[in-house]
């Protein structure tokens, strides 16, 4: 049985687009800080379009917070 009912090359396309969006899209943006993503079980079927555009609201919430401390 596959982990979490995906086949590893599922769970690596996922992580390799996750990683292609935090170095494009939130390293740029965010202040010095660790940053956990857990990917939900929808997300093996979100376009790279709809991740994208889910991270980046995420790092705008993180980045208000941030600068709100």
């Amino acid at each position: 049985m596959p982990k979490h009912g995906h086949m590893a090359v599922d769970r690596n396309r996922l992580k390799r687009r996750l990683r292609e969006i935090a170095r494009v899209e939130l390293l740029p943006r965010l202040p010095a800080l660790d940053v956990v993503v857990r990917a939900r079980p929808t997300a093996y079927a979100a376009s790279f379009d709809g991740l994208r555009d889910e991270l980046t609201r995420a790092a705008e919430r993180l980045r208000a917070a941030a600068g709100a401390t």
